[in-house]
């Protein structure tokens, strides 16, 4: 029988985002105690919320400082076990370019200074596959894409992103006892947006930008409580995407017709990922069990 996993008293940046929903419904579900922390209150009554802006530093200071919630509370140190952080302009052109950058990198920097002097030293940072370079071209070295491809950042979202690993990384080498797993989550989805899925097998264009890769908002957050329990200190990345891809066709079909020249790393399967979800599954033990054809009954 296994050991049952230890509880955390954990706060989530960014509780009301997509990801953050999912994330605080697999933390409570898993038996930990939830804070969640974000720019308005949270939508839900089932956790404790703050409201905070993470571009200013003394917002996130005492944000991340919270154990107290009457009148008399104040800020300590060691509040949490971990900090989830996952606030964060979510995508390309939701804003200018400027803007995304200067919050998601600013962000990022006052979670990562709060948490140093707090004395905070477990973090999941929610990164993305946009780090190796999406939307991708044709100077793809290898498929399919793991965590020891070179890092590149081709828009202002995907160049923050690579930005805020390399701050985490940063942090790490000052601190030996600093842990930080950097979540590279693909494009999450929830179910209904999977009956568009079927459509794409009529262009092979629609998809093309991030590999015909994604992943369920639930398995992004079980991602999140599995990647609690990570324990090596230092900085690591983990891709997590689904083990299939958004295509009705088979996998080696597209690769053919896309990549002809791009050596492979492994056999593709008919359903394999393009993006390898094989070291979160060695190191988190993390196996996503959702599928968009689960949901799309002429693809079951």
């Amino acid at each position: 029988m296994s050991a049952q996993k230890k509880s955390f008293r954990v706060a989530v940046t960014g509780c009301n985002g997509k990801v953050g929903r999912h994330t605080v419904d697999a933390l409570l579900a898993a038996g930990h105690e939830v804070v969640g922390i974000d720019r308005t209150p949270a939508d839900r009554d089932d956790i404790i919320s703050i409201v905070a802006d993470f571009t200013d530093y003394g917002q996130t200071f005492d944000a991340l400082g919270s154990i107290g919630w009457d009148i008399l509370g104040d800020t300590v140190d060691h509040a949490f076990d971990v900090v989830v952080h996952l606030a964060a302009i979510p995508h390309p052109r939701m804003y200018s370019n400027a803007e995304t950058l200067k919050n998601n990198v600013t962000a990022a920097y006052n979670v990562f200074e709060a948490c140093h002097r707090l004395g905070l030293r477990d973090i999941v940072l929610a990164s993305s596959e946009t780090v190796l370079g999406v939307p991708f071209d044709d100077s793809i070295t290898y498929l399919p894409l793991d965590e020891d491809s070179p890092r590149r950042g081709r828009n202002a979202y995907g160049l923050s992103k690579l930005l805020n690993e390399q701050i985490a990384e940063e942090y790490t080498k000052n601190d030996p006892g600093l842990r930080v797993s950097a979540l590279r989550l693909s494009y999450v989805q929830n179910v209904e947006e999977y009956a568009a899925y079927p459509g794409f097998a009529d262009n092979l264009d629609e998809r093309a930008w991030d590999l015909w890769s994604y992943i369920d908002g639930r398995d992004a957050g079980a991602a999140v409580e599995a990647a609690l329990h990570y324990q090596p200190r230092g900085f690591e990345t983990f891709l997590i995407v689904a083990d299939d891809t958004v295509m009705p066709i088979p996998t080696p079909d597209i690769v053919k017709a896309r990549f002809p020249n791009t050596p492979l790393k492994t056999e593709l399967g008919n359903r394999t990922a393009l993006l390898s979800n094989e070291a979160a599954k060695k190191h988190l033990g993390f196996h996503p069990r959702h599928s968009w054809r689960d949901h799309v009954p002429d693809e079951n």
